[in-house]
């Protein structure tokens, strides 16, 4: 018997080995960017809205600054919903987006401000 041999359905020992992928182009978070967000939200009520929509998509590193991964569909709802909450008289928010590239060369120093919320992931 050769490594290659297939059975009548044309499977090899490689493709029973391994199942196929479940993606048909490329890999999840391939296309992913890390995308900075700074905003600063002069109304209470708006900023608490906006600190919640930006806890559910990325880490909080400074009081009004997330670090968020998105894929480009992900960023496109997320921008809708924190504009949707803003006043656009009063308020601004920024998105910085970083490619893999520029994202290595990131530099920090000193400490970090946790989000106040909790995640637990259970395995």
């Amino acid at each position: 018997m050769t490594g290659d041999s297939k059975d009548p359905q044309g499977m090899g020992w490689w493709e029973e080995a391994f199942a196929p992928l479940p993606y048909k182009s490329s890999p999840p978070g391939e296309k992913q960017m890390l995308t900075v967000i700074a905003y600063d939200v002069s109304d209470p009520r708006r900023l608490t809205r906006i600190a919640r929509i930006c806890e559910d998509h990325g880490m909080r590193v400074q009081y009004s600054v997330f670090e968020c991964y998105f894929e480009p569909e992900q960023f496109d709802a997320f921008w809708g919903k924190v504009q949707n909450e803003l006043d656009l008289d009063e308020d601004r928010i920024v998105a910085y987006c970083l490619d893999a590239k520029c994202a290595k060369k990131i530099r920090t120093a000193g400490t970090m401000v946790c989000s106040e919320r909790v995640v637990c992931y259970l395995v």
